[in-house]
């Protein structure tokens, strides 16, 4: 007999729990991801869509989104890009014949929730490159080729371009925050942006140099001088670099190339070798599609990792999105919104890539999203504000 009780006692609960457990359709649909079960598309054009409900999103509101993002080609830089001399100065690099119109993505949770115009175009995207550079010096520091940010480039740089008393005292975190002041020319452009024939619209007036670390100037000269040093130190060209260590491993397409001016190409171990810029001021640049960039925006969103493999220190992110001493609200050569003035409807945690034409890749941890947007025109506060009204969880 206690054998049977005890059996009947083990159905009675298993019955009360039964009655008790929601069927599948009285569940609530379920948005939060863990490390476990988080989502990443696989390499080619297989993302997984979902539809706005399932990632918590208010259909309509998100359709209104795109709609209004549609609208909104922008009115800088032209289809032929033949305002681009005007705008920046004589080009050292080449430039597409034509580009696409405004278009983009949105993911939540990594799934493509919208997504309109030609996302797969690989066009320029100017500064956007420059958070690429960022993430190359982080990948240095974790490989111990840098042994520190704080380090003068001078103690890796030996080819004379970190010689002078000026120069001497730049360290690459000067550098990543655009504060290093240094001086000089490289490819035929100087750091002082005199001329309008070589600056255009970009002419700027003269000014005494200040000290390494102590004056914020978005400089593109001092940019192009990282990316040479990162060559040197990496033997390598920096596009193979990117390509190995992230563009492969997040399953992005092979219609990207980071194309260097005519004339940047330097000897580096007998072979030539191309050195490329953290822009498309000067043409040349990184020429890729928005579901490329998405796919890079969601492995900054994801803290560096992709599925099992942590590509970027979680630890680098944070400190490359934490704001620096002197200047805009600007980290490593991310824009932020500590200050929510970059983007005043958005968490102060969100941050972006940012490049003219203009092209944005804007990250959200707070809410889980990344908006790709491309060739608007310079309001993506009101786009962000309308997708982050549409979220209900």
């Amino acid at each position: 007999m206690p054998p049977m009780r005890s059996t009947l006692s083990y159905l009675l609960v298993l019955l009360t729990f039964l009655g008790c457990a929601k069927t599948p359709s009285q569940t609530a649909p379920q948005t939060t991801q863990t490390a476990n079960t988080r989502y990443f598309p696989a390499a080619g054009d297989a993302w997984q869509r979902k539809d706005a409900a399932q990632v918590g999103l208010d259909a309509a509101l998100l359709e209104q989104a795109v709609a209004f993002a549609r609208q909104q080609e922008t009115t800088q830089m032209k289809p032929d890009f033949s305002t681009q001399k005007e705008i920046f100065g004589e080009p050292l690099g080449p430039l597409p014949t034509t580009r696409a119109a405004t278009n983009g993505l949105i993911l939540r949770h990594g799934y493509i929730v919208a997504e309109w115009g030609d996302t797969q175009a690989a066009d320029p995207t100017y500064s956007v490159a420059k958070s690429v550079l960022s993430t190359i010096v982080g990948l240095s520091v974790d490989k111990g080729i840098i042994k520190d940010v704080r380090d003068p480039v001078a103690d890796y740089i030996k080819d004379g371009s970190y010689a002078s008393a000026q120069n001497r005292p730049i360290t690459w975190e000067h550098h990543l925050r655009q504060t290093s002041e240094w001086a000089g020319a490289l490819w035929g452009k100087n750091v002082n942006f005199v001329g309008p024939e070589a600056f255009g619209k970009g002419e700027r007036k003269p000014r005494a140099l200040q000290a390494p670390g102590t004056y914020y100037e978005y400089n593109d000269v001092r940019i192009n001088r990282l990316a040479l040093s990162l060559l040197e130190l990496w033997r390598k060209p920096l596009p193979e670099v990117f390509r190995d260590e992230i563009m492969n491993p997040i399953g992005a397409s092979s219609t990207w190339q980071w194309v260097p001016y005519r004339n940047s190409m330097v000897e580096i171990d007998g072979k030539v070798m191309p050195s490329v810029s953290g822009g498309t001021r000067w043409g040349g640049g990184l020429w890729i599609s928005a579901r490329d960039e998405a796919r890079f925006g969601y492995l900054m969103l994801r803290q560096g990792r992709w599925g099992a493999k942590q590509l970027v220190p979680a630890a680098w992110i944070k400190q490359a999105t934490t704001r620096g001493p002197v200047g805009l609200d600007y980290g490593y050569l991310w824009w932020l919104n500590t200050e929510q003035k970059a983007w005043p409807s958005a968490p102060a945690t969100s941050y972006a890539a940012l490049g003219a034409g203009s092209n944005t890749i804007w990250i959200d941890p707070e809410h889980d999203i990344v908006i790709v947007w491309r060739w608007h025109d310079g309001k993506p506060d009101e786009l962000i504000k309308r997708v982050l009204a549409a979220v209900r969880e």
